[in-house]
């Protein structure tokens, strides 16, 4: 039995010894796999092959040399994942970078993640999402900033890769250009190698909303009255032609003339509709005079007549604007705290502040009106403040709620340091901090000297504080000479707890958010003074 039992023991190590290599070598050979994959992903990561998605080129930065090798023009989109401006864009841009691709463009469109790719970001001054940068020619030095509408990143790629102008040769082809479009552009050069007319291709390269055409012909300058380089702006409608001289000694100013271009394109007297907001804002005008209407009123729309008598001898300096309520202008009435029942009534807006102005009693003659705008721009009328009433329990909840009538004998109030949000009902910021505010002011209700408040900035207006976005955090420190200071870090309710008790300041510290790779807090920019709010911030 003790022989018997040391055979099998023995017979247990003699197969633990053969079976021992095979093991071992099986679990070698699982590493080397592993490994060989770990290098295999690396090689991949580290390769400059380029990969499409969308026809859009997916980038990084080992093979963004090579994409600006091979490719001519390339516009790169910037942008971070959880971004909702660059999720908005994907779909324009993937159709743009399709469109392109189509017609054999020299241009295509690429895209990087700025996150991930940090040494790409921090080379180019990523700082917001999405961030369009134009590659010309392997240049990585100086790329050119896109920021334009998505709908025009096609067109605007185009003018890039051929001609911006079309050349005009002769009588028959400028007079079908000129009349092929509402609105054209045509620059009138002797030398069209010289300054004056490449500064002409630079400006018909960037406006890409206009179609340019160039002419040289001496028998073409005679024909539209020129004597000299110009440029020649051609419209059905307003006065027909606006002639732009190139000064003999300053050349032709690019940035000049497109402003007025942007303004000349303009009719005297614009309707506002969902077709023409665009540019009615993007003529970057600083005032605008707006008469609000109903259409369907005879007696109001005969109003027009002198409003439009009105407009001529202040272009460039104030647009008007006839603005429908019972049409597109119904979105906009709110912003100015108005009610269709108002109309007509006229406004003006000093586009810069959001600053609105009305007359005491709404006088429609052409020389009120004219009186009225100049009194405006000469700083002698006061601006006219929405304000919405108090709630009655305006005080009785944590978060106090103020409006424009309130606001000052709260805020400054020197015995209390108080802590506002400036908010509009539409942002989705503004609704998804809303939680932590409420927090917040519940924690600290039973401070004597701490008060937490909120406004609704789409209802009240401010005269010396402006808000530009939404959520805004402003903090008014208790004591004489109140300074006001905004609150512009994370937003949950132990960093509002932290600045509050630091008396208005946080400790130098990266915010939590940034440190852990996650979005910073984001916020809604303030619409335009007669725009509708918009939609995804």
């Amino acid at each position: 039995m003790r022989g018997c039992g040391s055979r099998l023991v023995w017979l247990l190590v003699l197969s633990l010894a053969w079976l021992g290599p095979a093991l071992g070598a099986e679990d070698k050979d699982e590493e080397v796999i592993e490994e060989e994959d770990k290098e295999k992903k690396e090689d991949e990561v580290l390769s400059d092959e380029i990969k499409e998605e969308d026809n859009v080129l997916v980038l990084h930065e080992h093979n963004f040399a090579r994409a600006l090798s091979e490719h001519q023009l390339l516009l790169v989109e910037f942008y971070a994942p959880w971004c909702g401006h660059c999720q908005q864009l994907a779909p324009a841009f993937a159709q743009a970078a399709a469109e392109l691709r189509n017609e054999s463009s020299p241009a295509r469109l690429a895209k990087v993640d700025a996150t991930a790719q940090t040494a790409l970001a921090t080379e180019f001054g990523i700082t917001s999402y999405p961030t369009l940068k134009l590659f010309r020619d392997g240049n990585r030095t100086h790329p050119l900033a896109y920021t334009g509408r998505a709908g025009g990143i096609v067109r605007w790629m185009q003018r890039r890769a051929g001609p911006s102008a079309t050349l005009l040769q002769d009588a028959d082809i400028i007079a079908a250009f000129i009349n092929s479009q509402d609105l054209v552009v045509v620059g009138f050069f002797k030398d069209l190698k010289g300054e004056a007319a490449q500064a002409f291709f630079e400006v018909a390269t960037e406006m890409v909303d206009m179609t340019f055409g160039v002419a040289e012909a001496a028998e073409l300058f005679q024909m539209y009255g020129l004597s000299a380089d110009t440029v020649c702006l051609f419209k059905k409608f307003d006065e027909r032609q606006t002639n732009f001289p190139v000064d003999p000694s300053r050349g032709l100013d690019t940035a000049e003339l497109t402003r007025l271009l942007r303004i000349h394109s303009l009719q005297l007297v614009m309707e506002f509709t969902n077709e023409t907001s665009n540019e009615i804002f993007g003529a970057k005008i600083p005032h605008h005079m707006l008469l609000f209407l109903n259409k369907s009123s005879p007696d109001q729309l005969s109003l027009r007549d002198s409003f439009r008598a009105a407009a001529g001898g202040f272009r460039g300096e104030v647009l008007f604007v006839v603005v429908d309520v019972t049409g597109h202008g119904a979105d906009v009435l709110p912003f100015f705290g108005m009610t269709a029942a108002d109309a007509p009534t006229l406004r003006l807006v000093k586009m810069e502040s959001n600053r609105k102005y009305r007359m005491e009693q709404d006088n429609f003659s052409d020389s009120a009106i004219r009186t009225f705008i100049q009194a405006v721009l000469d700083g002698k009328v006061k601006p006219h403040l929405l304000s919405a009433e108090p709630p009655e329990d305006w005080d009785t909840r944590p978060v106090k709620v103020l409006v424009g009538k309130t606001f000052e004998q709260v805020a400054f109030d020197e015995t209390k340091n108080v802590f506002v949000k400036f908010y509009a009902p539409w942002c989705p910021h503004c609704q998804a901090m809303a939680a932590a505010w409420e927090e917040l002011a519940e924690r600290y209700k039973d401070r004597e000297d701490i008060v937490i408040a909120e406004m609704d900035s789409t209802a009240n207006e401010l005269e010396n504080i402006t808000i530009h976005g939404y959520p805004t955090l402003h903090y008014f420190p208790a004591g004489p000479g109140r300074k006001m200071i905004e609150f512009k870090s994370n937003r949950d309710v132990e960093t509002f707890s932290k600045f509050l008790e630091n008396g208005g300041t946080l400790p130098e510290e990266p915010p939590v958010s940034e440190a852990r790779g996650h979005p910073p807090a984001q916020g809604c920019p303030q619409p335009a003074p007669f725009s509708v709010h918009p939609r995804g911030c």
